[in-house]
């Protein structure tokens, strides 16, 4: 078989599948591709990538391509800290104004309109630049940032003590909302792959469920791996991957259909989606 060709989510929040992946502790052969999650979701869409964590919202509009891998998603039960948006005003008078939105997220920018028209009951005009918020910032009233991006802009925040910046955590807002966890992302496998190696899947999907494990049995070495890539606090960094979840049981497939079905409400996706994952048969 060739090498696997494995997208990687170049921001910390995936360490804790790929600490151990990038310490050879996978038994298959990988091709690692790093990118931002739009370029991945982009990759393995094309037929470019056999597994990736996908945005949740693009596995929803291209779910004939993809297979869920059990037991793992980008998840937050509540606040998440790295899903945030940075307003000049309070998030509940931007009505009528202007929000900056990355181009690196899918996910996120699609809870950011669900959460205006249905929770805030906001009309706001969007525009999208590369993540960075004082860029973003000058001509707009609010940025959303994702990942390693928000959580340094919040650090950046917090040293300075601007007091000028109103910061929403958009899963806490989602939970205020819904009352419900979020789900950022799932790992999926390409359905051609599926077709044509139907008998690594199995190997390959619990090889990932292991690599989680054995990272969060090795939390202060992901956290030294996590300090060396964005400069955080371990302190920060310690709360951060205890706050991230990466289970997908019953609860967080409910809330999944939750934001699909609000998604489905706000013309985001064309149709409600079936949670396809591998060895069953859920919807």
């Amino acid at each position: 078989m060739k090498k696997i060709r494995l997208g990687q989510i170049d921001y910390i929040n995936c360490l804790p599948v790929y600490f151990a992946v990038e310490q050879g502790r996978l038994p298959v052969d990988i091709k690692m591709v790093k990118g931002p999650p739009t370029k991945l979701n982009r990759m393995f869409v094309e037929g470019k990538l056999d597994i990736t964590p996908i945005s949740s919202i693009e596995f929803a509009r291209h779910s004939d391509l993809a297979i869920i891998l059990p037991n793992l998603s980008i998840s937050a039960d509540g606040r998440v800290e790295s899903i945030l948006l940075f307003s000049k005003v309070p998030v509940t008078e931007l009505d009528g104004l202007k929000v900056c939105l990355p181009d690196s997220s899918a996910t996120s920018v699609a809870l950011l309109k669900i959460l205006f028209e249905h929770y805030y009951h906001a009309r706001v005009d969007y525009s999208v630049q590369k993540p960075d918020l004082d860029t973003m910032l000058k001509d707009a009233d609010a940025a959303l940032l994702i990942g390693d991006d928000a959580l340094m802009a919040r650090a950046g925040v917090t040293a300075a003590g601007d007091g000028k910046l109103y910061v929403t955590d958009l899963g806490q807002a989602w939970q205020d909302f819904t009352g419900q966890k979020m789900i950022y992302a799932l790992w999926v496998i390409h359905k051609d792959f599926v077709e044509q190696h139907p008998e690594e899947v199995d190997l390959i999907s619990r090889s990932f469920i292991e690599a989680k494990e054995y990272s969060f049995a090795n939390v202060p070495a992901l956290v030294d791996k996590a300090h060396a890539k964005t400069g955080l606090s371990r302190d920060i960094l310690e709360d951060y991957f205890h706050t991230v979840r990466y289970e997908f049981d019953e609860e967080y497939r409910k809330a999944l259909c939750m934001f699909y079905d609000y998604a489905y409400k706000s013309g985001l996706i064309k149709e409600r989606v079936k949670l396809n994952i591998w060895g069953e048969n859920i919807v």
